[in-house]
């Protein structure tokens, strides 16, 4: 399959009183290039996050964005630290023996004291499985998302391929014709030429046919060529530098049609295949 270089995904998962977030987005790169917006807490994950993206993607400048937030709505559980709170009660009892004025503490202050209630926020070692688990299926749906905008641009590049097929059959029949005529012409020439002895532009008028009347090589030069964009298009896999090249080709191929062309249908054929040309590679730099 074909896959496009932009592409975007987002999941979130519940963990109780927190939720998981993650994002990944991509746009166009010459290379796989990664960047990762993770909070603090969940930093840990990085490596691991980075391990999965590489062994599956190819190309591209892709953004991972992973964050964890509390939900409001989520029950939560205030423990009391038992062990400080007992001793807080021996600490408060020897103070007020020694000075039996002295006010107590309220439970404001106690609840308030550093440590008194336990944190029942879970440490990143029991949500590191969530983590990878989340990570893996915004991964699949990144790539579910990349490879359906892959087939949409290997459409249009197919539609394309086939009306410069339609233009390469629709000139190669009329290259006898044009070269009967520039033959012609280049009769009436030589014997104007002949008329004065002009030997020098005797020669420069045959090799100014001989360079211009012949494009047979190049039409099969661009047929073999779009031969080979549809194999790689139907073969998949990592095909967009492959295919950029091809498109360089095609388009010298059709530069030196316009530049050899003898008639002026066979100019627009050429013209019209350098704008397919272009429309091709515009897409073909968004593929993988």
């Amino acid at each position: 399959m074909i896959h496009s270089m932009t592409g975007f995904a987002a999941r979130t998962r519940d963990l109780g009183s927190v939720s998981l977030h993650l994002e990944l987005r991509s746009v166009n790169s010459r290379y796989l290039d990664l960047g990762f917006r993770i909070t603090d807490d969940l930093r840990q994950a990085e490596p691991a996050i980075r391990e999965l993206l590489t062994a599956r993607l190819g190309r591209g400048k892709v953004e991972c964005r992973l964050n964890l937030q509390n939900i409001d709505a989520a029950p939560r559980d205030l423990a009391l630290n038992t062990g400080l709170l007992e001793r807080l009660r021996e600490a408060e009892a020897a103070v007020r023996e020694r000075l039996p004025a002295a006010a107590g503490l309220s439970v404001g202050e106690v609840l308030r004291w550093p440590g008194m209630l336990a944190d029942d926020g879970l440490a990143f070692e029991q949500m590191q499985p969530a983590v990878i688990e989340l990570a893996r299926e915004a991964l699949d749906e990144f790539i579910a998302a990349r490879r359906r905008e892959g087939e949409k641009l290997a459409e249009m590049i197919r539609s394309r391929t086939a009306r410069m097929r339609e233009l390469v059959a629709q000139v190669a029949p009329r290259i006898p014709a044009i070269v009967a005529e520039q033959q012609e012409k280049l009769t009436t020439r030589l014997r104007e030429a002949a008329a004065s002895l002009d030997e020098d532009r005797i020669r420069q008028e045959v090799a100014v046919f001989a360079q211009r009347i012949d494009v047979a090589e190049e039409l099969s030069r661009l047929a073999t060529h779009l031969d080979e964009v549809d194999r790689i298009l139907k073969a998949g896999g990592a095909a967009g530098k492959r295919l950029d090249f091809l498109m360089q080709e095609l388009n010298r191929e059709a530069n030196t049609l316009a530049s050899k062309s003898a008639a002026t249908d066979v100019t627009g054929v050429a013209m019209e295949m350098k704008v397919l040309i272009e429309q091709m590679r515009e897409q073909v730099q968004n593929l993988e």
